[in-house]
């Protein structure tokens, strides 16, 4: 893996220049959110990692990355904390739908070969693969391939066990261990001292209203921060750059299976 580098983004292309530019390539969109991530990171976690982690697949892909999006789906209770602490700016689940069919269908009408979507928010996945479905079925998607993935699938459960063995799961690692260091790593002049704790994370799909968000988190942080730190986020942001290159370049069942060469 080179050092951290990103790839050319697609807007930086003129109109007259855009066609030829994105034939038979690969193009990466990263896909956040804006949410509270407790008292010592800032509400623009998700789309700060989401674009991290595809602007440096981009580059090792030799591929082309599009603009975040960081309005997204709403931050629910045991996953996200809910939205009783101020910051999260999301639409509702049918209107991101909505979108993200309109969005994907007009980059339809450029000749890439391969896109790969890059998500950072838990809430959002529902929502990006049945759109990414739904377009996929369309005529203007023939011969396109669609790869959508959110970071923390591509991070081995062994290798996670050994660094973080008190793993709560990735629906209540908001804001937690995982994130924090990432952020250690990538963005340390946004992290705020504080390393809050919650020692009884909540349990994955379920779904209670009113949610007691003063028992289910712990300022917004749904399970620990303790022991994060930049060595971590190091470690495990190549970990998933490495994962996602090995995905699309040397993945079963994928179309387009041969690595893009560097020019």
């Amino acid at each position: 893996m080179t050092p951290r580098s990103a790839g050319p983004q697609l807007c930086d292309l003129s109109s007259a220049d855009v066609l030829a530019a994105t034939t038979g390539r690969t193009v990466v969109w990263p896909v956040g959110a804006t949410e509270q991530h407790g008292p010592h990171l800032p509400l623009s976690v998700d789309t700060v990692l989401a674009e991290a982690f595809a602007r440096q697949i981009a580059y090792e892909l030799n591929a082309l990355t599009l603009p975040a999006q960081s309005i997204a789906a709403r931050s629910l209770p045991q996953s996200g904390g809910g939205l009783a602490f101020p910051g999260t700016v999301y639409v509702r689940g049918r209107s991101l739908l909505a979108f993200l069919e309109d969005a994907l269908e007009s980059l339809c009408a450029l000749p890439w070969s391969r896109l790969l979507v890059v998500n950072g928010h838990f809430e959002n996945e529902p929502f990006l693969f049945e759109a990414l479905d739904e377009v996929g079925r369309r005529p203007a998607a023939a011969g396109k391939e669609f790869i959508a993935l959110s970071w923390w699938s591509l991070v081995d459960t062994d290798w996670l066990a050994g660094r973080v063995p008190l793993f709560p799961g990735w629906h209540a690692e908001h804001a937690g261990i995982t994130e924090t260091s990432l952020m250690l790593y990538l963005r340390p002049e946004l992290v705020s001292p504080a390393r809050p704790d919650h020692a009884d994370p909540p349990r994955p799909g379920i779904y209670l209203h009113p949610a007691d968000v003063s028992r289910t988190t712990n300022q917004g942080v749904l399970s620990s921060t303790s022991g994060s730190t930049a060595t971590l986020g190091k470690e495990l942001f190549w970990h998933v750059v490495s994962a996602a290159v090995d995905l699309v370049s040397q993945g079963d069942g994928l179309l387009h299976d041969l690595h893009e060469e560097k020019p």
